[in-house]
């Protein structure tokens, strides 16, 4: 790996580790850290699948009251860097998410150690605030997000520097039931997370559009771009509905501005 390259893959991993409390640009989200430590190290598909599977399963990773979720941050990163280094493309998949899932966990300790060390911040930003200091509060502010960036960050860097033959000979000795039953744990996970997406955005006006999209996905010869175009011509063509069904809601009747929807409950 080049040193451009190991470059490029700290700062994804910085900007990883202040997403994950930020929240903003969701670059700790697998889909988006995996993929472009994929792209930075000339792995682009391989990031991609990885990404695509990950989301998936951290799609089940919550925070609930005082319980924290796995950190989705470091094994998103980890995992990707060493797919990378494993050398094994797309086939190495499953053992990095066989890795991924004790790195998500270690990560909390990880986080607890930042937080803690937050705590004084927060004394120190509250000074600056009584004191009317808005320079300072605003340079300890930044300093509490780069130490969550630098808790990617050091990891990250940490594991450019294990030789390749070491990564790939540790990924080749995992046992096939550990890879195997990774995978397939992985995908009950999977499961839950479309469960969970389902639970939030299904409603009476899009249940048709996840069945057509299920029926769709099944038709192998169409590509993803094919699928994709269908979806946005469907979107198209609900949007129009709803428009029409609102501009005429001002003739009176039952007319919610749904037309699916009135459809929908007529059934």
């Amino acid at each position: 790996m080049s040193a451009i390259s190991m470059i490029l893959v700290v700062l994804v991993a910085f900007l990883a580790g202040i997403e994950g409390i930020l929240d903003e640009f969701e670059f700790h989200q697998p889909l988006v850290a995996c993929t472009l430590i994929g792209l930075v190290t000339g792995n682009f598909t391989a990031g991609i699948v990885l990404g695509g599977t990950l989301q998936m399963i951290a799609l089940g990773w919550a925070n609930i009251g005082a319980a924290v979720s796995p950190d989705a941050a470091l094994a998103s990163v980890a995992s990707a860097i060493i797919l990378v280094l494993g050398g094994q493309g797309v086939k190495g998949v499953p053992a990095a998410i066989a890795v991924a899932v004790p790195l998500a966990v270690a990560g909390l300790f990880l986080t607890m150690v930042v937080r803690t060390l937050a705590v004084p911040i927060v004394h120190a930003m509250d000074a600056a605030a009584e004191q009317g200091n808005i320079r300072k509060l605003e340079v300890w502010h930044i300093l509490a997000i780069c130490m969550q960036g630098i808790r990617i960050a050091i990891p990250a860097a940490a594991l450019l520097f294990i030789p390749a033959k070491t990564v790939a000979g540790f990924l080749n000795s995992m046992p096939a039931w550990l890879t195997d039953g990774m995978a397939i744990g992985g995908g009950l996970v999977v499961a839950v997370g479309y469960a969970l997406v389902i639970n939030m955005m299904a409603t009476k006006e899009v249940w048709p559009f996840f069945v057509l999209g299920f029926v769709v996905a099944a038709i192998t010869q169409l590509t993803l771009i094919a699928i994709g175009a269908i979806g946005v011509a469907l979107a198209l063509i609900y949007l129009n509905l709803e428009k029409m069904g609102g501009s005429s809601n001002g003739g009176g009747g039952n007319n919610t501005g749904d037309p699916l929807g009135e459809i929908l409950n007529d059934y």
